[in-house]
């Protein structure tokens, strides 16, 4: 993959040793300079978008690879997990923490980390891919419901 890339890196180079240096005593003619400027410029131009063709790519396979690496190792096999927080001034916060079967009361401030409870019984909380409050969605439906029957 090294190799590869080194390669790519000096295409510019090969495209400059290809092109004929003037002999130190010769004088050019102008009609030969603009022929043969013109195809150089597109050369030029090819390798240029070649190059940052392959740069996308590169970047474009590194960020699949960093995405299948996440989803070997999920975050849910942790032993510390974050079940909810809140906000109680600009800097002090609240925290609940889940450490193994036991759940634990945090107060944050800045600089400090104080346990203030640890729960005798655990908190119910929904995991991540259930519906928060499906009571709610349902309730929301009937008043829909409910609104659309009375407009009738």
């Amino acid at each position: 993959m090294k190799a590869w890339l080194a390669g790519l890196a000096g295409l510019p180079l090969l495209a400059m040793a290809a092109e004929p240096a003037p002999a130190a005593g010769a004088v050019a003619t102008p009609a030969a300079p603009a022929l043969g400027a013109g195809s150089g410029m597109a050369a030029q131009l090819g390798q240029t978008a070649l190059g940052l063709f392959a740069v996308v790519v590169v970047i474009l396979a590194l960020a699949w690879l960093l995405r299948r690496v996440q989803q070997v190792s999920p975050r849910g096999g942790q032993v510390i997990e974050l079940l909810g927080s809140r906000a109680l001034g600009p800097r002090d916060r609240l925290v609940l923490v889940q450490v193994g079967q036991e759940q634990i009361l945090l107060g944050l401030s800045p600089g400090r980390i104080t346990p203030l409870h640890v729960l005798e019984h655990p908190v119910d909380t929904p995991r991540p891919g259930e519906a928060a409050a499906p009571e709610f969605a349902q309730r929301l439906m009937e008043l829909l419901g409910k609104d659309h029957k009375d407009r009738k």
